[in-house]
């Protein structure tokens, strides 16, 4: 009885022994196809480990998509998928974890008895590929939690657009994101594509928005000896906050500090074109609204010295804008002026009386 025991213990182990080298052998001549292939099969590639323990292969499109898969072989493998880990120094941690699942269910539910290193290395380079927004993935989650239920975003992952429709009351913004291929190092493109905000809000969110975005990755012309080297820094977000904070859910509630009315009409087919007209609205320099009218009466009256000042509460920055460029001399000579030719008047009215 014990001669059969042990008889047929050294079957099993004789068995588990044959079916662990018909394993390896298996493993090993994937790995030497892998070493042989994958540089022509798999662009971008770098092999930095390939052994029965772990394959780690560098997988290169840019600068910025950039990963490295680490790939080990379950205990029954091929008949179960490969173990993925994703790590990178540029693609953020939720997309690599989601890319792993999906790279061992491809392998699993398409590739199950096969050899599966090279099919796995093609996958994630083809998400690379076809994927252009992996790269900024971080900042488009950040952006989506700064809006509200009436706001919509598209994505339009093979293109590499993003379209984002702002809202704010009546009001609506429609812009298109582009992102280059060498993203960040180049910044985002931004298109508009339909708004109901009057042409000069348009020029003002479109123009502050290119130029945050190019601030964010070209170095200031003149440097000055107290700033801090230029730092690369990824543009869709700041153009997005910037859209969204400053410029849509921002303009059409702001209240006109001179009159207390809004400066934006309820409805935006009432809003005022004619630059010249009263009820025109005119952004100054500290980012405040006015009406034109009001702040024409408004910096035509001292004080004058210092220049004049926002009259927005807690602001006290100097009103800076094309149509009020006087100096504080001129315009306090132009009120003085002024205030002779009505004693003239007045003087000319009591005599007449």
């Amino acid at each position: 009885m014990r001669n059969a025991t042990r008889i047929f213990c050294k079957l099993i182990a004789d068995t588990s022994f044959f079916k662990h080298n018909g394993k390896l052998q298996y493993i090993q001549q994937e790995l030497k196809e892998v070493r042989e292939k994958c540089a022509e099969k798999v662009e971008g590639t770098e092999i930095e480990a390939c052994v029965p323990a772990m394959v780690r292969v560098r997988i290169r499109r840019t600068k910025y998509k950039d990963l490295t898969a680490c790939i080990r072989f379950p205990a029954d493998y091929s008949s179960e998928s490969l173990i993925v880990e994703l790590k990178s120094k540029t693609l953020p941690d939720r997309l690599l974890d989601t890319l792993s699942r999906l790279c061992e269910k491809e392998c699993s539910e398409k590739h199950a008895d096969r050899k599966q290193v090279l099919l796995a290395l093609k996958f994630l380079r083809n998400f690379l590929d076809e994927n252009p927004l992996c790269v900024c993935s971080d900042e488009i989650g950040r952006t989506k939690k700064l809006l509200s239920n009436d706001d919509q975003v598209k994505l339009k992952q093979k293109a590499g657009h993003i379209i984002l429709r702002l809202c704010q009351d009546a009001y609506f913004f429609e812009v298109r994101f582009v992102i280059p291929d060498l993203y960040p190092e180049e910044q985002v493109g931004i298109e508009l594509r339909d708004t109901n905000f009057p042409l000069l809000f348009q020029k003002i969110f479109i123009g502050n928005a290119v130029e945050i975005a190019r601030r964010c990755v070209v170095p200031p012309a003149v440097k000055k000896p107290k700033n801090l080297p230029f730092e690369l820094k990824r543009s869709l977000l700041p153009v997005t906050q910037f859209l969204i904070m400053d410029c849509v859910k921002y303009c059409p509630v702001q209240i006109c500090s001179l009159c207390q009315l809004k400066c934006f009409p309820d409805n935006p087919e009432d809003v005022v074109t004619n630059e010249n007209e009263d009820k025109y609205v005119e952004k100054l320099y500290c980012g405040h609204l006015v009406h034109f009218g009001c702040m024409n009466a408004y910096m035509k009256v001292p004080p004058f010295q210092g220049g004049k000042k926002c009259p927005s509460e807690n602001c006290g920055l100097r009103v800076y804008h094309d149509k009020w460029r006087a100096t504080p001399d001129l315009a306090e000579a132009r009120w003085a002026h002024q205030q002779a030719r009505e004693r003239e008047l007045a003087e000319v009215v009591d005599f007449l009386d």
